[in-house]
């Protein structure tokens, strides 16, 4: 079978989103946004030890990138609140099989993981004999 060469814009793109959504606090910002629309404050208290700066910055992010919408209310104070947008609904499928992979092979992952640090193990002592 005869492989094209991907357009380098293309793959660029690909990998900048998918650098997105393997970050460290997006899928969480967008798994307490798909149970429900949520206030910055609110999203702040549910994510366990994510900054005020990090969570400004990757709903930005998310907000550029279309996955997430945010209003802002003419209240004093005033509300601002963020909800996962349609096409953000159509990520999270992908993140949850995603994830139920990575569950679904922990076991023979770590398996996997173990047995490299062994031979790395072994290779470190008998080079240091």
């Amino acid at each position: 079978m005869k492989h094209c060469r991907p357009d380098p814009s293309y793959t660029a793109f690909v990998r900048q989103l998918l650098d997105r959504v393997g970050d460290k606090w997006t899928m969480l910002v967008m798994r307490e946004l798909a149970e429900q629309r949520m206030r910055f404050t609110e999203l702040l208290r549910s994510i366990d030890a994510i900054s005020q700066r990090m969570l400004t910055r990757t709903l930005r992010e998310l907000e550029r990138d279309g996955l997430v919408t945010r209003e802002v209310f003419a209240e004093v104070p005033p509300r601002v609140e963020y909800e996962v947008t349609p096409l953000g609904l159509t990520l999270l499928p992908h993140v949850r099989a995603l994830a139920d992979w990575a569950v679904e092979h922990r076991d023979e992952i770590e398996q996997h993981r173990d047995q490299y640090d062994d031979r790395a193990d072994l290779a470190a002592d008998s080079s240091a004999a």
